[in-house]
């Protein structure tokens, strides 16, 4: 296994946690974005797991080298825009951590994964394709990444994972017809999936509001 990325934990350590989440930041973050947050969910049985994404020249940045999860090519949502080396290489990082997760006595089935962005682009990503059930993705103001290979790719054990969406209507950095269609997408495929969709008055950004929706969510599925 390859070296696991740098992590901020939060919650039970070692073999205390009875489920994990592991949440993904976006473009240009790392792990400290959502680290406010935890706390505020009421889930002290609960590890969360919020990894710095490796440092990568990202080509809509003028190259600048950045923590991403992959490159973007281009600003358009039309044709190849992301790197899929980039994806393969952060979902094998990813697969890693809910692994670890699993060495330290938590199952796949109480493991959730939340991502924003990028790194709910990854969440989704990896979610589909991870050969045990999972407790449930969470998936914040992001899209489908390589929705062309997922028929193939998808992995039955997670066929009907639960799974939140959630996108700010006045998204201009990922437009909500995107978020949409990858909800659509995986609700055409996986018709049995329990998925549920939120929409918010605001831009690329998480609300109080949708806090809420999350909190709902994990407790749920793992409290």
């Amino acid at each position: 296994m390859s070296e696991l990325l740098e992590s901020i934990e939060i919650g039970p350590k070692g073999d205390a946690a009875k489920a994990s989440v592991i949440w993904l930041h976006g473009l240009g973050a790392d792990g400290h974005d959502f680290e406010p947050i935890p706390p505020l969910l009421d889930l002290p049985h609960v590890r969360f797991i919020l990894p710095h994404a490796a440092r990568r020249p990202v080509t809509i940045n003028n190259g600048f080298v950045m923590r991403a999860w992959y490159d973007i090519l281009s600003l358009s949502f039309e044709g190849v825009r992301e790197s899929e080396s980039d994806i393969r290489a952060s979902q094998a990082a990813i697969e890693a951590l809910i692994q670890r997760e699993r060495e330290r006595g938590v199952p796949s089935e109480k493991i959730v994964l939340v991502g924003f962005s990028q790194g709910g682009a990854m969440a989704l990503h990896v979610g589909l394709r991870w050969a045990e059930p999972l407790a449930g993705i969470v998936v914040l103001s992001a899209y489908l990444l390589m929705g062309d290979h997922l028929a193939e790719e998808q992995s039955p054990a997670n066929a009907s994972t639960p799974m939140l969406f959630c996108h700010g209507r006045q998204d201009p950095m990922v437009p909500m017809f995107l978020g949409k269609a990858a909800h659509d997408q995986v609700q055409a495929l996986q018709p049995e999936r329990p998925i549920s969709w939120f929409d918010y008055p605001m831009q690329h950004a998480v609300c109080p509001e949708e806090l809420a929706e999350i909190a709902r969510f994990l407790h749920a599925q793992i409290g």
